[in-house]
């Protein structure tokens, strides 16, 4: 029999929700709010004066061309990091999930790289990579290869989308492991027995049994891609070269901050917090749809 709790204190759910709405309040709601004010304004580079300029800032935005390059540079980025991050993710989880000797230090292993941050991660794959002193340029020199990300465009998107993935694959890593050890093993071994070899174990009981894992981690893992890897483009490439890498978060910084662009950057930030938001109902309407709890 299920008892319900009932507060008598009629004060006392406010007092434990108030903080939860206080932090939402004043780090998502009010600054949303200031960004989406700001947009409608034209502003002086250090504040002082503002000009109300309606839709303006909107309308130049989407017709430069470096923002829409920006849009379709953040799509590329954002959905590649998804796809390696979480492909390389599986095969390691399933890899531990099947490991029996030092397999808890395999798994801290995999698990350490989530504790770097962005910044220290983008400076470890700046070095690696250096066309001049980089451990991994000179080997490529040596099979023949020239490797330069300072002036190839290609390269240096292929090196950050491989630096962001590297950090994301940690925390992939644990949900999808998690997951398959929740995976009744009588469902294994049932196949097993049937003569079901082990990647068809996989493909036909285990992957379909992770699709509520698999549909949090898209959502995640692009939320991460637009956000979270500022610090890894601004240390590697600083959006260049040639505007290669200027995903959108790294242009609002450099419109708002460098360029002092106030009402531009602001406008930029109203379009991608739609974006972001528009993405998770995508996903939460259609791709739930599909998913087998």
């Amino acid at each position: 029999m299920e008892k319900r709790v009932i507060f008598s204190h009629k004060v006392l759910p406010y007092l434990l929700v108030a903080p939860q709405i206080i932090i939402t309040l004043v780090f998502f709601i009010w600054p949303a709010s200031q960004a989406l004010y700001q947009s409608l304004l034209q502003e002086d580079a250090f504040g002082l004066s503002a000009t109300f300029v309606g839709l303006e800032n909107f309308i130049y935005i989407f017709t430069d061309d470096f923002y829409l390059n920006s849009i379709m540079v953040t799509g590329v980025f954002s959905f590649s990091v998804a796809f390696i991050a979480m492909s390389v993710a599986l095969f390691l989880a399933a890899m531990a999930d099947r490991a029996i000797k030092a397999a808890t230090a395999y798994k801290t292993l995999i698990i350490w790289p989530y504790a770097v941050a962005p910044a220290v991660a983008g400076v470890l794959w700046f070095f690696l990579f250096n066309p001049t002193v980089g451990i991994v340029t000179f080997y490529l020199r040596m099979a023949g290869m020239e490797w330069n990300h300072t002036l190839n465009g290609n390269q240096a998107m292929l090196l950050v989308i491989i630096a962001a993935a590297w950090r994301q694959i940690s925390y992939n890593f644990l949900f999808f492991l998690a997951g398959m050890q929740a995976i009744p093993k009588s469902l294994i071994e049932a196949a097993a027995i049937d003569g079901a070899k082990p990647a068809r174990r996989f493909w036909t009981i285990v992957f379909p049994l992770l699709s509520p894992t698999i549909f949090f981690l898209i959502v995640v893992n692009i939320v991460y891609a637009f956000f979270d890897t500022f610090g890894i483009i601004h240390t590697i490439t600083d959006g260049g070269p040639n505007h290669a890498t200027d995903i959108m978060v790294f242009k609002v910084y450099h419109d708002g901050f460098l360029s002092l662009d106030l009402g531009g950057s602001a406008a930029q930030s109203v379009v991608l917090m739609f974006v972001v938001i528009s993405l998770t109902v995508i996903q939460f309407r259609f791709i739930e749809r599909k998913v087998h709890y």
